[in-house]
Parts: structure tokens; C-alpha cells; sequence
């Protein structure tokens, strides 16, 4: 087991020794076997990481910083030279052959759901002023007219965009043009001298990725990883990112600051060989089609719990990239999400589609998504078919414009001891989730989909068990607090759980509605609203509850929840009353659970242990009886709880 060092001030000649380090991590990623360990030392390296040999279960191969030295790796080069064309327009020219791994100014940004922009193409690169992004113009002319808009207003170009600039309003824009030798690159710097500044370009598809799939039991540790110019990346197709295992197992990326991918940062997701955008390539199909082809494709060639998956993603923070900070389908499986910080995600609205999430998961089988901070993001969490199994644990969402969405799965998943503090909290596009302890401070969309049967499987296992539509309902909801009084988005969206009235309040009923209709097969069961589960639910401010539910408490008052932030960490408050004080009710178990009707699988762990619900969000155990929400306790009055640093 060796020990490979690398300096900038190393030569990729040297052996690699702490006295003769090598210049670059590719150097050592060529060499490093399984038990070794790469140390890289202060400084900026502008490369494109691609380990070449796996690392073993108990033999890692790790990747890690010097203790207490800052390094920095980059996707991008710096550009100098640049023209000054009058009017805070400035321009390079640069030739093609500066890009080594295609030209990303010529490379479009394109794919499955993705949606805007359609008048113009957008592109892979990026151009960076001191470390920020500026945004690509779809014309030269929007360049050369510069515009300088009040709050509230957008350029006509950018109509599908809700942020576009910075605090003062200011549209740094770039364009650029591509012929067989050169790109030329114009870019409204406004008051800046772009050769006085830093400014980069992307010119690299990732900045620590494998080139070849299968390359297992890696550890990244303690980087700064930014500026790549990766692709779009839906379910069904290949789904790169700034850094990311390219299908394999093991992997865990922890203690790093990823930022600036154009796309995706963390990429735990499938390979090309199981399909790459046919539904926008043929227009045979639609992508839901191939997405289930996806799926199938995957198992024939062994998609497995041995094989994939299991990665571990945390303490890292992942911000501002365009599409995702977590993306992933069928390589996340049994993998665990924790303790990361993530903002800033496709909050530059320079274009739109239905795969963007602070973390978006296709079957996220098992994956345990626990104690993160999700903020300011276009949406917080988006598991999207088979998350069977997966756990969103004692996170907290907060300044999203959407939290969690939950889309056509089945259950058994899990919610438990979250704040969800945004105006709008769930997408509930699913059944058969449990909903516990949560706090939950503004409105929920529920809809069934009737139109796309989806997969669920054999517990703990990637095996198809049967596929489905999704009815709605099938939910378990205990022991939450809802605190009404939240903007309502759409029509559905509601405060409380007075949505689920209709429903039966238990399988007994359900059967014996079902039972009444006859002995017709499966079109009874369209007939009958599902079962939900709903008790001890604490209900303030206007929310309304399940007409069936037992012991509900019910409260005009507002604890006015708000959240401050001081040098140690970010604090919430708010005020209890007697009301949730005196709403106590024993602690929820595997056990108290009843199974979801579709796939009949317990909620329990990935290891098939049960779960006993007695921890909450700051990690104190609950007490056998105590009141609902994500604290073990509180007190009477003003409540002040620190949640996060």
C-alpha cells in the first residue's frame, strides 16, 4: 500500500515520493492501485481527474487534500487577451485546438425533458468573471445592449427566467461564435477590465470522473471541484457530473466544495450503454417508455446491489450548478446522502426542464437522505420512480421553491423529523409513503397518475416485483405539525391533510368497498380511494385535517416559526402552546406501520431491521410519550433550537 504525493510543484517525471512529487492527480490516478493513497498538496490544478484502477472493499483507493493545505480543482482555463469593443463589451478569440475534449462553446445543451429554452440554443460552456458564472446571450446583440433592469422585469429573452443577475440588477452576459479554426467569445464585463480580472472558461466535460465504468471503491476527499461543462442529464440517458463514479460501487465523496458544474455536480447515475435520449433523438416513444426500457436493460446486464451503488455522499457543499447538486437512476441504489449543504441549485433560470432538483434520484432504492441543509434551491428533493425503501430523514428545507416531490413510487418510503419550511412543501404524486414528525410550515399537491405504470421490487433487492399506476393515497401521516396560512400555488395544493377526505381510514374499509362493487378484476379498484393512516396530527393557523383522523388538535393560533442565523449555526423559533404540548401520543415503530397495499414490503432499514422513530432532528431521543413534530421537546412558550452548524 503506497503513498503517492502531488505538488504543483512536482514534475510528472518524478516518482511520485513526498520529496519528488508528481505535477498533476492524473499522474497519480494512472499508477494508484487498490490501498493507495494519493495526497494532494496546496494549490490549483486545472485537470480532468479519470481514475484508471478500482480500489477494493477493504483496500480504498483515496484521493484526499494535505491536512490544512486548500486545493483546487478546475475544469476550466484562464483567458487572457481580451479586446475591448466599447460599451462594457469586451472580445477574444480562441483557437479551436484550446480544447482538448471538444469545444463546449460548440456543444449544445440538449437531452430527454429537456424543456426551454426552444427559440435558441443553449451550450455546455461557461465564462466566469472572478468566479461567477455570466449568462449566455442568445444573440450577439444582447451582448452589445446591455440591460439594466428594475425588480421584477425580464429582458424579453429571458421570459422563463425568475433570477438573471446579481443584487444590483446587472445582466453579465456572453456569446459566442464558432468557425472550423477559432471561437470567438464576446462578453459584457459592464465596469470590469476582464484582463485586470480572473476570467475562465470551461473547457473540460468533468473535473473527476472515470473514463470507463466499473472502477470501484474510491474515496474523494477534502477538494474544491468546480467549472466543468457537463451535459444535461435525464434518467434515459448517460448522466455525467462534475464528479461522480461512472457506474460502479463504493465510491465516497466527502469534505468537498463542488460548485459550478453547468449541469449536474455529484453524477450517481447510469451509463450510455442502457440508452441515450431515443425520446428526443426519434420521437418513436415517449421518454416514460424508454425509461421503463431503461430499467429493464439495466437488470439483463446486471444491475444489482453487488455490482452498483452503495456510495456514500457527505459533508460536503454542493452549489450553484445549473441542473442538479446530486443526480442519479439506477447507479444510486443502497447509497447514503448526509450531512451536506446544498443552494443555489438551477437558480440562474437559464433554461428549464423536468429533471432539476437539489437532488434528483430514479430509484433511489434504500438510498438514506438524512441531516442535510437544502436551500434556495429550484426544488429541494426529487425522487422519481422506485424509491422503495428510501429514507428522507431529519433534513432541513428552507427558501426553496419547492421542498420534497415524491413522484409515481409505491412504498414503502419514508419522511421523518424534517422542517419544511417553504411556502410549498410537497409534490405527493405517489402512495405508500409514511409521513412522521415533521414540521411542515407550508402546503402540499397530491395527484394520482393513472396514465404510467412504474416498477416497484422485491425488498431491499433491484428485482421487479410487478409494475403500476398510481392511485394517490396509501399514505401513513402521524404525529406532524402543519401550520397553516402559506401562498396556495395551484388549485391542489392544500395546508393540513383535509385533501385525503374521501378516503378510507383503514384496509378493512378500503376491502369492503372494494368487495361491494363486485366481482370485476381491476376496475373496481379505480373505484375506491385508497387507505391512509392519519393520527396525532398538530394542526395551527388554518390547517385543516383528515375528517377520520384520531386525535388530532386543532389551533387557530400561530407559532410564528422564523429562523436566525448567527456566527455558530442556524437557529429556529417559534412558540408552543399548551395545545402541542398536551398533544402527546406514543413514538411510531416498523411495527405501527401497516404495510402499502401495492407492494406489501414493512418499513424497516436496508439491512431489514426495524425502525423505532426516537430520535429527532437535533439527534435526542424522544421520550415514549412525547408531542409531534421533529423535537424530542419543548417547552412552553418561546422555543429557540439550533439546527444546523
Amino acid at each position: 500500500m503506497l503513498t503517492y504525493h502531488v505538488s504543483v510543484m512536482g514534475s510528472d517525471l518524478n516518482s511520485g515520493t513526498e520529496d519528488y512529487p508528481f505535477r498533476t492527480i492524473s499522474r497519480a490516478a494512472s499508477v494508484a492501485d487498490a490501498g493507495d493513497t494519493v495526497v494532494v498538496h496546496g494549490g490549483e490544478y486545472r485537470e480532468w481527474v479519470r481514475p484508471v484502477n478500482s480500489g477494493k472493499k477493504l483496500q480504498r483507493i483515496t484521493y484526499t487534500a494535505a491536512d490544512g493545505e486548500k486545493v483546487v480543482i478546475k475544469g476550466s482555463e484562464p483567458v487572457t487577451g481580451w479586446q475591448d469593443e466599447g460599451n462594457g463589451v469586451w472580445k477574444v478569440t480562441i483557437p479551436n485546438s484550446f480544447f482538448r475534449y471538444g469545444n463546449p462553446f460548440d456543444t449544445v445543451l440538449k437531452g430527454d425533458w429537456l424543456i426551454y429554452p426552444v427559440d435558441y440554443a443553449l451550450h455546455t460552456a461557461d465564462v466566469y468573471l472572478n468566479g461567477k458564472s455570466l449568462y449566455e446571450a442568445p444573440s450577439l446583440k444582447e451582448v452589445e445592449n446591455p440591460v439594466k433592469r428594475e425588480e421584477g422585469f425580464n429582458p424579453p429573452w429571458t421570459k422563463h427566467r425568475e433570477k438573471i443577475a446579481d443584487s444590483d440588477f446587472t445582466v453579465y452576459t456572453w456569446y459566442a461564435s464558432v468557425d472550423n479554426e477559432n471561437t470567438t467569445v464576446w462578453a459584457n464585463f459592464h465596469g470590469y477590465n476582464p484582463n485586470e480580472e480572473i476570467v475562465e472558461v470551461n473547457v473540460r466535460p468533468a473535473v473527476f470522473y472515470p473514463e470507463r465504468t466499473g472502477i470501484n471503491y474510491i474515496t474523494v476527499r477534502g477538494f474544491e471541484l468546480c467549472q466543468a461543462a457537463t451535459q444535461w442529464a435525464p434518467p434515459t440517458a448517460d448522466q455525467p457530473g462534475l464528479i461522480g463514479p461512472h457506474w460502479a460501487k463504493g465510491w465516497i465523496i466527502e469534505d468537498c466544495d463542488i460548485h459550478d458544474s453547468k449541469c449536474s455536480a455529484v453524477s450517481l447515475g447510469k451509463e450510455i450503454s442502457t440508452g441515450h435520449n431515443e425520446s428526443t433523438r426519434y420521437y418513436r416513444k415517449p421518454g416514460y417508455h424508454y425509461q421503463m426500457e431503461v430499467v429493464f436493460r439495466a437488470l439483463e446486464s446486471g444491475w444489482s446491489k453487488e455490482r452498483t451503488g452503495g456510495h456514500i455522499v457527505r459533508n460536503n457543499r454542493i452549489h450553484d450548478n445549473g441542473q442538479n447538486g446530486i443526480v442519479g437512476h439506477l447507479g444510486c441504489i443502497f447509497s447514503e446522502i448526509y450531512n451536506n449543504e446544498i443552494w443555489n441549485i438551477a437558480t440562474k433560470h437559464e433554461n428549464f426542464g423536468y429533471e432539476i432538483a437539489g437532488i434528483k434520484l430514479h430509484a433511489a432504492l434504500d438510498v438514506q437522505i438524512h441531516d442535510n441543509y437544502i436551500h434556495d434551491t429550484t426544488l429541494g428533493i426529487w425522487l422519481d420512480w422506485q424509491a422503495q425503501g428510501a429514507r428522507v430523514s431529519r433534513n432541513i428545507f428552507r427558501k426553496n421553491d419547492r421542498d420534497l416531490f415524491v413522484e409515481v413510487t409505491h412504498g414503502p418510503y419514508i419522511v421523518d423529523n424534517n422542517i419544511f419550511a417553504s411556502g410549498y412543501n410537497f409534490d405527493n404524486i405517489a402512495q405508500g409513503g409514511a409521513y412522521i414528525n415533521n414540521l411542515c410550515c407550508g402546503t402540499m399537491r397530491r395527484e394520482p397518475v393513472l396514465d404510467r405504470s412504474t416498477p416497484y421490487h422485491f425488498p431491499h433487492t433491484t428485482k421487479v416485483a410487478g409494475t403500476t399506476i398510481v392511485y394517490s393515497g396509501d399514505d401513513r401521516i402521524i404525529r406532524n405539525i402543519y401550520i397553516g396560512g402559506a401562498p396556495v400555488y395551484t388549485e391542489q395544493s392544500t395546508s393540513g391533510t383535509a385533501d385525503y377526505n374521501g378516503c378510507p381510514a383503514s384496509m378493512e374499509e378500503y376491502s369492503g368497498k372494494v368487495r361491494s362493487l363486485g366481482n370485476d378484476d381491476h376496475s373496481m379498484f379505480a373505484l375506491v380511494k385508497q387507505p391512509v393512516y392519519i393520527s396525532g396530527n398538530v394542526y395551527y393557523n388554518g390547517a385543516k385535517s383528515y375528517e377520520k383522523e384520531s386525535g388530532a388538535v386543532i389551533s387557530e393560533k400561530n407559532p410564528g416559526v422564523r429562523f436566525t442565523e448567527d456566527g455558530d449555526g442556524l437557529y429556529i423559533e417559534f412558540d408552543a402552546d399548551e395545545s402541542l404540548l398536551s398533544a402527546v401520543s406514543p413514538v411510531c415503530s416498523s411495527d405501527t406501520l401497516p404495510t402499502p397495499r401495492i407492494t406489501e414490503c414493512e418499513y424497516e432499514n436496508p439491512d431489514g431491521t426495524p425502525i423505532v422513530f426516537d430520535t429527532d432532528i437535533t439527534g435526542c431521543k424522544r421520550d415514549r410519550l412525547s408531542p409531534p413534530g421533529p423535537f424530542a421537546a419543548v417547552v412552553k412558550g418561546h422555543n429557540r433550537i439550533k439546527i444546523w452548524g
